[in-house]
C-alpha cells in the first residue's frame, strides 16, 4: 500500500501560491504534488502516476515546498558512490604520470589491477576508464589511420571506382567451351 502524505494547511496554501504564480509546467507539477493528495484525496502512488513521476520524486517535491527549498538545476549531478575522493585519485595516478612522462607506454589493465589492490575489492574496468577520463587522460594509440595506409592510392581509388556496382556477368556453358 502506498504511503499516505501528512500535509498541513500551510503547505496547501504554499502549493496554491506556487500553482497560481507558475511560469512553467514543472512548477505546476510541483504544486500538484501537494494538492492532489491533499484536496483530491488520492494516494501518492496514483498522484505520482498522474503527474508522470516516481513516488520518490513526488515526496522530494513535497519536501521542497514544505521547506521552501529551490535547488539549481545543476545540483542533481555528482559522484554519490565514489570509491576515492578526487585528491586520492590524483595521488593514486601520480606514479603513473611519472612513468608516462619518461616515455613509457601505459595500458589500462595494470592501472586497473593496482586500483583494485588499493581498494581491496573488485571493480569494473569502466570505473578505471572513467577515473582516467576525469583526470584528463586520453587514448593515444592506435592512431586514426592505419600505419600502412596510402592516401594517394585511396584518393585514386575514390576517383576511379564505378558509382554503381554491377555483379560480374555469368558465363554460359557455351562461353566456357570457347575459352
Amino acid at each position: 500500500m502506498a504511503r499516505t502524505a501528512c500535509i498541513t494547511k500551510e503547505q496547501i496554501e504554499k502549493a496554491r501560491n506556487i500553482r497560481d504564480k507558475a511560469q512553467s509546467a514543472f512548477e505546476v507539477i510541483k504544486a500538484l504534488s501537494i494538492l492532489l493528495p491533499a484536496e483530491v484525496k488520492i494516494n501518492t502512488k496514483d498522484a505520482a502516476r498522474i503527474l508522470g513521476t516516481s513516488e520518490r520524486t513526488l515526496f522530494r517535491y513535497q519536501s521542497e515546498i514544505r521547506n521552501q527549498v529551490t535547488y539549481p538545476k545543476a545540483s542533481w549531478g555528482g559522484r554519490r558512490n565514489a570509491h576515492l575522493s578526487l585528491e586520492e585519485e590524483e595521488a593514486f595516478l601520480s606514479p603513473w604520470i611519472s612513468k608516462a612522462e619518461q616515455g613509457g607506454v601505459l595500458t589500462v589493465p595494470p592501472i586497473h589491477c593496482a586500483l583494485m589492490n588499493q581498494l581491496g575489492e573488485s571493480i569494473s574496468i569502466s570505473t578505471t576508464y572513467r577515473m582516467l577520463s576525469r583526470h584528463g587522460w586520453r587514448k593515444v594509440e592506435p592512431d586514426t589511420r592505419h600505419p600502412k595506409s596510402n592516401p594517394e592510392a585511396q584518393a585514386d581509388f575514390k576517383k576511379n571506382f564505378p558509382r554503381q556496382w554491377q555483379p560480374p556477368a555469368r558465363k554460359t556453358p557455351i562461353d566456357c567451351l570457347s575459352d
